[in-house]
């Protein structure tokens, strides 16, 4: 059976880089001591959006500055 992601605690030193750049993003947006009480799954969807658009928009400013110093 899968991996159950409900009993998983929230732990901010311990993230892959994709995490890791989520949680700095929802530290600009204040959200970051909800997210810490609670996991990702206490944000709204509203929320959620938010984060994952700006996560999108920095993947693609970082493409474009790597693609400008090659």
């Amino acid at each position: 059976m899968g991996k159950s992601k409900k009993n998983e605690g929230f732990d901010p030193h311990n993230l892959s880089a994709q995490d890791q750049l989520k949680f700095e993003i929802a530290q600009e947006l204040g959200l970051d001591a909800k997210v810490m009480e609670g996991g990702w799954r206490s944000l709204t969807a509203k929320e959620s959006g938010k984060i994952g658009g700006l996560i999108t928009k920095r993947k693609r400013e970082l493409k474009k500055e790597a693609l400008q110093q090659e």
